[in-house]
């Protein structure tokens, strides 16, 4: 009953001090996702609305945190809009300077790409990969700061290490970053990668913006058109209109293929 009791009391404060914001980094990882709500969805490319969405891990010597970037939607005019630039997934680093402690001002950063965010995905166990950006590209600071991230396995497939590297020639410095993440959590980061992808791409809001007009618009003589190769090929939406067909409306259909078979076998007679 005593050891009962003291467990109550040990998960008590437990509890305490998980609940506490200021004591967050006492545990290992932080949840700051939600799928509670089409957010990204009805909300992108609105500048009124700010929502933030996170998923951090804290480690030993460093921390990571995983956010979805928005696409940039622009309008064309009153009644269209399309995407000015792809969205992408940030990863933050920043490094540890105590127990529990981390360098929030000394952090680097490393926006990943639609192409990087379904590499990420693909990852099989026993794989890894790696990729090279220059912030700097295509100016006259180019070549001056290289950042790399690589993403390895941890040995007995336990989960995998990120690393990130900048070469910061101007600064004279070169840093180095890792965090290694259990299994549990790469498949977290990972379902979050694949929810989120589609939503960078600025397709579910494109798609929601344009049925509405579609169906409003849509005709019955449009809806019942026969398949036409040009349709695929020339990558136009083929519309297909599925119908029901019940008891009565079969026996009507057997009654004048049954007239149709008798004409035919008159005029064959005949012939």
């Amino acid at each position: 009953m005593m050891r009962f009791s003291s467990f109550l009391s040990s998960s008590k404060s437990i509890l305490g001090r998980a609940a506490n914001v200021k004591d967050s980094y006492w545990l290992n990882t932080q949840h700051g996702i939600t799928t509670s709500g089409p957010d990204l969805v009805t909300d992108a490319g609105s500048s009124s609305i700010g929502r933030f969405a996170n998923y951090t891990v804290f480690k030993g010597k460093a921390a990571l945190s995983v956010k979805p970037i928005l696409p940039d939607i622009r309008e064309l005019d009153s009644r269209s809009s399309r995407t000015y630039r792809n969205g992408g997934v940030m990863l933050t680093f920043w490094p540890a300077v105590g127990q529990r402690k981390y360098d929030w001002e000394k952090k680097q950063v490393f926006a990943l790409s639609p192409t990087e965010v379904g590499s990420f995905i693909g990852l099989g166990p026993a794989e890894s990969c790696e990729f090279f950006h220059d912030p700097s590209m295509k100016s006259s600071l180019e070549g001056q700061v290289k950042k790399s991230l690589s993403i390895s396995p941890l040995s007995n497939d336990n989960g995998y290490f990120l690393n990130i590297s900048v070469v910061n020639n101007i600064q004279k410095t070169n840093e180095r970053l890792s965090v290694p993440v259990t299994k549990a959590e790469f498949t977290v980061i990972r379902t979050v990668l694949s929810y989120v992808l589609p939503h960078i791409l600025g397709w579910p809001q494109a798609m929601r913006s344009h049925q509405p007009t579609t169906e409003k618009k849509m005709s019955k003589q449009q809806g019942e058109l026969r398949p036409d190769p040009s349709f695929e090929w020339g990558r136009m939406p083929l519309l297909v209109t599925c119908k029901t067909i019940h008891s009565s409306q079969k026996k009507k259909s057997h009654e004048r293929l049954a007239v149709r078979r008798r004409r035919f076998g008159r005029a064959s007679a005949e012939q």
